[in-house]
């Protein structure tokens, strides 16, 4: 494939600080064998050898960027929650709805009230209007369970919607999400650590563990707890953190060797330094639940300016982000937390991908990567932030074969 530009991240995962800014090559060659890069450079800088695989039937017009990694969604979930929005326009809190039997706890009433065909019926459908918007691969995540049962119910629906959509997909065990009824909190965390996770890690359904640190779910008592659990289990960690607001969650993190805090809306200052100095924790910030929300951004360029390893992921969930394009994510995040276009391409591709522990397979277009790739409809990238609200990608392809 030629190109009139090719940009992508380079060099080893994660990017930070000022090697945030992606490679840019003009007139560029993308080359593939067998769904495999062997080529991606300057047209002509063509190696005699794969010369002839460059072909003139594929010359695109548009940049060429790494396929988009979504690594914090909601899904498999089932229904909505459009009236919850209407209610904290009208000046309830997220606090007052999950208090009420609403956010969380609702969605987990709605994922038990339908049975699994029409929870994949449901789910099927949005991520292909993912793929549609360049994500090529994706984190699926319980959390909407609540019970015992519940929960390896969820990771297995989740096993099954990864082996029915395109895109590379890794499932995250989120029981730790709320204190299902019945349960005091720590008697929940004790049924996750020696009930839920012990199968779903046995069983192979999930490739990581995650926790909602918040005053209205865990606390860091539990983060401990499950830290020690998923090491057992031989599983990453991540974690929920100060959201809502400051709890130490960050910090916390770091010092266990989780693989990523997420939302950070609240992070202290210490937790700032924590994630900056942080070699195993990235930062992953997700400003579409912050613009839901109307919460007050994260000190995202305090993050990238001292060197922490930034990620964007949509937060997709029916409740506080219902937004699965990674192109409108950016664009937000442009806008609230002052990424620039080239930053937030990385914290979209290979950042994410080192999230999910996939960077050595995708996240950028380099020699041995799959050729997971999307086709822009404009040579620069700052196209995606600048039009909030349309589809920048005219192409996605999956291990060299175009899908969409």
């Amino acid at each position: 494939m030629f190109a009139s530009s090719l940009v992508t991240p380079t060099g080893v995962a994660p990017r930070r600080g000022s090697d945030l800014a992606p490679t840019v090559v003009r007139d560029a060659a993308l080359v593939w064998r067998d769904g495999v890069i062997v080529y991606a450079g300057p047209a002509t800088d063509l190696p005699a050898g794969i010369e002839a695989e460059a072909t003139d039937e594929l010359r695109v017009h548009g940049a060429v960027v790494p396929g988009f990694v979504d690594c914090h969604t909601h899904l498999p979930f089932f229904g909505w929650r459009a009236d919850e929005f209407e209610a904290r326009l009208a000046g309830r809190t997220y606090r007052d709805l999950q208090g009420g039997g609403g956010g969380i706890l609702r969605s987990a009433r709605l994922l038990a009230g339908a049975d699994d065909d029409h929870v994949l019926d449901f789910c099927v459908p949005l991520a292909e209007e993912m793929l549609a918007n360049g994500t090529t691969a994706v984190e699926l995540k319980t959390g909407y369970g609540l019970s015992v049962e519940g929960e390896l119910r969820q990771a297995r629906l989740a096993r099954r919607l990864a082996a029915e959509i395109p895109q590379t997909s890794v499932v995250t065990l989120l029981s730790c999400h709320a204190v299902p009824q019945g349960y005091e909190r720590k008697g929940w965390v004790e049924a996750v650590c020696t009930e839920i996770l012990p199968v779903a890690a046995g069983e192979g359904l999930v490739d990581a563990v995650d926790i909602y640190v918040e005053d209205i779910a865990f606390g860091l008592d539990d983060l401990v707890r499950l830290a020690e659990a998923a090491s057992a289990a031989e599983l990453p960690l991540r974690c929920h953190a100060d959201q809502l607001g400051s709890s130490g969650a960050a910090e916390a993190a770091v010092r266990l060797g989780a693989r990523s805090a997420d939302h950070l809306n609240h992070v202290s200052a210490d937790g700032v330094t924590a994630l900056c100095a942080a070699e195993a924790t990235g930062a992953v910030l997700l400003p579409v639940s912050t613009l839901f929300l109307r919460a007050d951004p994260p000190s995202a360029r305090d993050l990238i300016d001292g060197g922490a390893a930034v990620s964007i992921a949509t937060d997709f969930n029916p409740g506080t982000s219902p937004c699965q394009s990674l192109p409108e994510a950016i664009s937000v995040a442009a806008s609230l937390y002052k990424l620039t276009p080239s930053e937030a391409l990385t914290a979209s591709t290979i950042n994410p991908a080192w999230v999910l522990g996939l960077d050595d397979r995708i996240g950028s277009l380099e020699p041995g990567k799959r050729a997971d790739f999307v086709v822009l409809d404009a040579d620069d990238v700052a196209m995606i932030p600048y039009r909030p609200g349309h589809n920048p990608v005219r192409e996605v392809w999956l291990a060299g074969r175009r899908v969409a």
